[in-house]
């Protein structure tokens, strides 16, 4: 019965986000993609125009995109129509996209022997953020006519950056594929997986306490080159979240009423294929499973000519979409279901992850900035000052460029990206990681007024044992004494007589401040007696201070 449920078009999306470390430790904005503007032999990169501009290139999905979303996230994606002169400085988007057009089919291998399965690549783009530092690879690939199993399977390896373990039989890596090939336009081999090689992933663990990835994704990611990988890169990049990329799936089957709550259940949860009617988790687990996984705004069955069997699930990391292959708008490419997941729900996932990302960095620089820091060290101290001020300049603009909770008033959006963002529990994380910095902050601010105090003590001790001198000079420079014909003998003798009864009288001054203090309070206050006030001069010599 699985065999006969057949996908007639399976696409898939994949999402990696990656943290781009800093091309210049002091600087507070980083410009990575320019790294990849300059065409050459080992950089395939060409950044994409967009749409806007030449209305022979505008189409109708282009406008039904843009109009989608509300102004602000416009502004985001797309940025703003300002005329050409100053369009350049004021008006473009904060996105840059870079593709590649190398690479035209992937051959996936799912099991040793077995068939392969091609899957073509529609697009491969590295998207880049003004000031923030992340790229994520937006991988879109398609087939056609395959078994439900298969294409569960294939969305269930294909995206994983490096095995988590490796089977004890044949060695291969554990929920990866046996095999996967980049191919050219001509169908030659251009590189190959190598999730079987168990001593280079353990050695580089090993090594530099961090994960590789496998050949494959080196390639398709170069010439960016993993932080600690001994290949040379201007651009290097690190890894930020579960090896397991996010991604998007479409699928339009033969008959897309004959999916179990078991298939929808494993095609939304990312799980491979497994038998037909046995669920891949507890029953109590998923008793509100369509409540928190499924949008059936529309899902519809067994209802006449009402019936729909677009169904969309979404768990954060992965969005799903079935339908009927049969029904024209769900396969339509301009203006249907298949034109709103390549471009309206592809921004939609975009955007939470992009967000999720990016919080995810600000965690990992702070991290970073107070691994460093050591208070006996000046330079640590003020590298530490500037790292925090940079991230709380860029904090402070991803929350009013890049922090949406609602991007479209069109409720299928809404909803869907509501849906995503509750699952990727940004929330939370934006309070973790506000919270972290106003930490950072908090601690430069008593910091900065530890040292205010320190100079004001400094000062307080110079200027009292600059009064011994003040009243010195000032006494004899009154010349109420004419002393000019004195010997320098005689002289020096009446400068010690003011100079000596003044110090000792500053020293017991300070000596006895505190209860001075007290009695100073107790003499402008008031509402206090003169016999308290008595009592408080007193004690200057004779009683204790009053706590």
């Amino acid at each position: 019965m699985d065999q006969d449920k057949r996908v007639k078009h399976l696409r898939q999306i994949l999402l990696w986000p990656v943290y781009l470390l800093p091309l210049d430790e002091s600087a507070p904005l980083q410009d990575h993609w320019e790294q990849l503007e300059t065409p050459g032999p080992d950089n395939p990169w060409r950044e994409v125009d967009d749409e806007f501009g030449d209305p022979q290139e505008f189409q109708t999905r282009h406008y039904n995109e843009f109009v989608t979303f509300l102004p602000p996230v416009q502004r985001f994606l797309y940025g703003q129509g300002l005329g050409r002169s100053v369009r350049k400085v004021y008006g473009e988007s904060p996105i840059r996209v870079m593709r590649r057009t190398d690479i035209a089919a992937a051959r996936v291998t799912l099991d040793k022997g077995g068939a392969p399965i091609t899957l073509n690549i529609a697009h491969i783009d590295l998207y880049f953020f003004y000031d923030i530092d992340i790229a994520i690879l937006a991988l879109e690939v398609w087939t056609d006519d395959i078994t439900l199993s298969a294409a569960q399977s294939v969305m269930f390896r294909f995206g994983r950056a490096y095995p988590a373990y490796w089977e004890e039989g044949d060695g291969r890596g554990g929920h990866c594929p046996w095999k996967v090939e980049w191919l050219d336009a001509d169908g030659q081999l251009l590189v190959q997986s190598d999730y079987e090689n168990r001593e280079k992933f353990l050695s580089f663990v090993c090594r530099h306490r961090a994960p590789t990835t496998a050949a494959h994704w080196e390639f398709l990611m170069s010439p960016l080159v993993l932080y600690h990988a001994d290949a040379k890169g201007h651009v290097r990049y690190r890894q930020l979240e579960y090896y397991r990329m996010p991604y998007m799936a479409y699928l339009a089957l033969d008959r897309a009423e004959t999916l179990s709550r078991s298939d929808s259940i494993r095609l939304a949860l990312g799980n491979e294929a497994g038998e037909n009617t046995a669920l891949p988790y507890s029953d109590a687990y998923l008793s509100d499973f369509e409540t928190r996984y499924c949008y059936d705004r529309n899902f519809m069955t067994g209802r006449g000519g009402n019936t729909s069997n677009v169904r969309f699930h979404a768990s954060g990391d992965t969005f799903i979409v079935t339908g009927d292959a049969s029904d024209p708008f769900f396969a339509d490419l301009e203006s249907g279901i298949l034109s709103r997941f390549r471009h309206q729900h592809f921004l939609m996932f975009l955007i939470a992850h992009f967000q999720k990302a990016s919080l995810l960095m600000f965690s990992d620089r702070l991290v970073s900035a107070v691994s460093r820091l050591d208070i006996t060290d000046a330079k640590a101290n003020r590298t530490f000052r500037r790292d925090i001020r940079n991230a709380h300049e860029n904090f402070l603009r991803f929350a009013h460029r890049y922090w949406f909770h609602d991007i479209s008033h069109q409720a299928q959006v809404r909803e869907l990206f509501d849906m995503t963002r509750r699952h990727l529990q940004l929330d939370a994380l934006y309070g973790e990681v506000r919270e972290e910095l106003q930490d950072m902050g908090n601690f430069l601010e008593v910091e900065a007024m530890r040292k205010q105090n320190d100079t004001v003590v400094r000062l307080t001790v110079v200027t009292t044992f600059g009064l011994v001198g003040t009243v010195t000079t000032g006494f004899i420079g009154m010349n109420l004494f004419d002393w000019t014909q004195e010997p320098v003998w005689w002289r020096v003798l009446a400068f010690l007589a003011v100079f000596v009864p003044t110090a000792l009288l500053t020293l017991y001054t300070v000596v006895k401040s505190r209860r001075l203090s007290d009695f100073l309070d107790a003499l402008s206050d008031e509402a206090v007696s003169w016999g308290r006030r008595w009592r408080a001069l007193m004690r200057v010599w004779f009683g204790r201070r009053s706590v």
